[in-house]
Parts: C-alpha cells; sequence; structure tokens
C-alpha cells in the first residue's frame, strides 16, 4: 500500500474543503481500502466522513424516501419503511453481501464502488479503466463474468452493485453537495457508461459529496422484488440479476419499473420490457413476450453468450414472482 495522509472530518464544509483539495471521501472502506491495498487506487489523502449526520432514513413529504449517504447497507435492510415500501431495495442489500460487510458499507460507497473486473484489479494487465489508452485485456481474454450490454471498444466491465440496480428500477435520484451547493442527479444519469473514456465511472465534479439517495413516491398497491443469479448461492456478484416493480389496479398494470444487473456496464434499465406491460393484464404469457425484449442489443463476448438467454430467463422468473401468476 503507498504511503497517503489521513483526515477525520466532523462536518459537510470540512468534508467539501478536503474534498477540492483532491481528498477521496472513505466512510466504510469496504471498496477503497481493499484498492489501496491492491494498488489500483493511490489517493495521497484519504478524508474519514463516518461522522457526518448523514445516516437517516426518512419519508418524503409525497410518499418516497430518502436514504442517507452514510446509512449502512444492513440498516437499509432492516428499516421497516424500506421493507414495507420497496422491498426490491431490502432484498438487493440482503443478497450483495455477508452480513458483516453490510454492518460496515455504505448506500454512498456501494453506488461509488469499482467494477470487481480481475483485469482491472490486476495492475499488471491492460485496463482502459485503470490506466487510459492502456487498452482492455478482458475484450480478448476470458470474459465470462463480464457485459453483454452498454460495452464500448475501450470496456466490458460490469458495475458490481446490487442495490444501484434496484434504484435504477425505481428511477432514484442521488443527492450530491459541491462547492456550489446542492444538486441532485437522476439514477440513470449518475453512473455512466463506458464510452471512450471509462476512466470516469459517475457525472460527480470533483469534490461532490453524496449526501443521500431518494427514492420517488410510486402508486400503491406496488409489488416489488429482487432476484440474483449467481454461480453459488453463498454470496458472489451477479451473473444476472432482475429488479422488479409493478403497480397493478383493476387487473391491468398500471405502472412498470425494471432493471437488469450483471450484464450491463451500469444497472441497466429496460424501457421495451416496461412498456410491452402497460395496460396489459397480467399472465405468463404476457411475462415471456416482455422479457423477451431483455436482451435486445446485447452484444455478448466470446465466453458470456449464454448471458444473454438467462438475462430473458430471469426478468422472467421475477415478473413472475412479483406479478403473481405461474
Amino acid at each position: 500500500m503507498y504511503p497517503f495522509d489521513y483526515s477525520r472530518v466532523s462536518d459537510t464544509e470540512e468534508a467539501l474543503a478536503a474534498g477540492r483539495r483532491g481528498g477521496r471521501y472513505i466512510a466504510g472502506g469496504t471498496t477503497l481500502v481493499d484498492l489501496m491495498r491492491e494498488t489500483v487506487e493511490r489517493p495521497e489523502t484519504v478524508v474519514d466522513i463516518s461522522g457526518l449526520p448523514l445516516d437517516e432514513v426518512t419519508a418524503t413529504e409525497r410518499g418516497g424516501l430518502r436514504i442517507g449517504a452514510l446509512v449502512t447497507m444492513s440498516k437499509a435492510a432492516a428499516h421497516p419503511k424500506v421493507r414495507t415500501l420497496f422491498p426490491v431495495v431490502s432484498q438487493a442489500l440482503e443478497l450483495s453481501a455477508s452480513a458483516q460487510l453490510r454492518n460496515m458499507a455504505t448506500i454512498g460507497g456501494n453506488i461509488m464502488q469499482r467494477t470487481r473486473c480481475t483485469y482491472f484489479r490486476d495492475v499488471t494487465a491492460n485496463c482502459n479503466k485503470r490506466d487510459p489508452g492502456s487498452g482492455c485485456a478482458a475484450r480478448e481474454g476470458y470474459n465470462r463474468s463480464h457485459a453483454i450490454l452498454g460495452t464500448s471498444d475501450a470496456c466490458v466491465a460490469t458495475h458490481p452493485s446490487d442495490v444501484a440496480v434496484a434504484f435504477a428500477a425505481l428511477e432514484a435520484q442521488v443527492h450530491v453537495l459541491g462547492a456550489d451547493g446542492q444538486r441532485q442527479i437522476p439514477f440513470a444519469d449518475f453512473l455512466l457508461r463506458p464510452g471512450s473514456t471509462p476512466n470516469r465511472e459517475q457525472a460527480l465534479v470533483s469534490g461532490e459529496l453524496i449526501t443521500a439517495v431518494e427514492i420517488p413516491a410510486l402508486p400503491r398497491p406496488l409489488g416489488s422484488g429482487y432476484l440474483k443469479v449467481r454461480d453459488r448461492q453463498s454470496y458472489e456478484f451477479a451473473l444476472t440479476s432482475a429488479a422488479v416493480a409493478l403497480h397493478v389496479r383493476g387487473g391491468v398494470i398500471r405502472e412498470a419499473k425494471v432493471a437488469a444487473g450483471g450484464v450491463g456496464t451500469v444497472p441497466w434499465k429496460l424501457p421495451a420490457v416496461e412498456q410491452h406491460l402497460l395496460g396489459e393484464r397480467p399472465s405468463p404469457s404476457l411475462w415471456a413476450a416482455a422479457a423477451a425484449k431483455a436482451a435486445d442489443g446485447a452484444r455478448p463476448l466470446a465466453h458470456n453468450r449464454f448471458k444473454t438467454d438467462l438475462l430473458k430467463r430471469t426478468v422472467e422468473r421475477q415478473l413472475r414472482i412479483v406479478g403473481g401468476t405461474k
């Protein structure tokens, strides 16, 4: 691990000042510390923000939820309002990692975590995300776990977060604080596709601090859930996953929110699936027809072609579970 300076801040102004000077924010440290050990990340200054008052879950006036950036994964998953209003979020969190990690890791850190691509974490391998312009070893290497959606010639790495898939499906907003004050970023715009600049992963200005993730109010009743398909039942990153939320009234689907994980360079919203569901009556044939659109635009690699069909089956199964038909 390379030498670094450490400071602990007690308020947001102090944190922002340290961030503007190039400091890297750290809370639970479950991602950044690992990357520093592997010398993938080499920050000169680490700024501990764990003492900031950003650790509450609150209901919004319209019936949504605001989850503070420093709320731990375990606290968010267990919160009664999260479990009642948006079980897709609590399920995604509980399927993400071991209890020990969930007790440390925060919501803000989770959505900021970097890819688990083995080539990114191997400093001897070419990786445009880690070393812009060096190439992408995964494209011609072993790429079974890599993305089939949103890829570019520069990068094919997947985003690892489970709860980010739920946030993408629910069309959450990320609240950030910076030198110019507060702003909100739609979750669809927060995490960036690689394009030609895979090293730029979030739509943050240097020094900005995430303060919360807000889930908007959605019509009730709302059924939702998260399904994760992986190589083993123990904690593992997704091969495919599906976050689904459905509002059914009068026997007709009035609202549909669907996103996939494990297959995209960012959590992958599925608008074609959503549109196919709206105004229709739940049925097994509807789930199958909608899920058939889940892999539209996929560009599989040599070792992950199976993900195309697996994604469709994952989405169909979760539509059946949430929609209540067999």
